[in-house]
């Protein structure tokens, strides 16, 4: 099973709280969601998310996904996970509360 992980605030994740999946701002945005491989977390959360607070970091299981997973280049030469439809509940292993 692989893992990868999708970085939220915890006010965007309550709004799904009745549904049994999840999107982010981005799927309608960029027909996507932005996720990223355990390496690539860190530099993620310093990049976009310096200096804010009340985020999750959802653990997402590849094979329960039901939308096209594609490793995408992004700007900075690296293959980044993107998702594009709806993040189905069942393929969120954890929700992490960090900060």
């Amino acid at each position: 099973m692989a893992i990868i992980y999708h970085i939220t605030s915890k006010d965007w994740w309550q709004k799904w709280e009745n549904v049994d999946y999840y999107e982010s701002p981005t799927l309608h945005q960029e027909t996507f969601i932005h996720l990223s491989t355990a390496e690539q977390v860190d530099g993620v959360l310093a990049r976009y998310y310096a200096g804010q607070t009340n985020l999750l970091k959802l653990h997402v299981n590849t094979e329960a996904l039901t939308a096209e997973l594609k490793y995408e280049l992004a700007t900075n030469n690296e293959l980044f996970p993107h998702l594009f439809g709806r993040l189905y509940k069942e393929a969120i292993l954890k929700v992490e509360d960090i900060g």
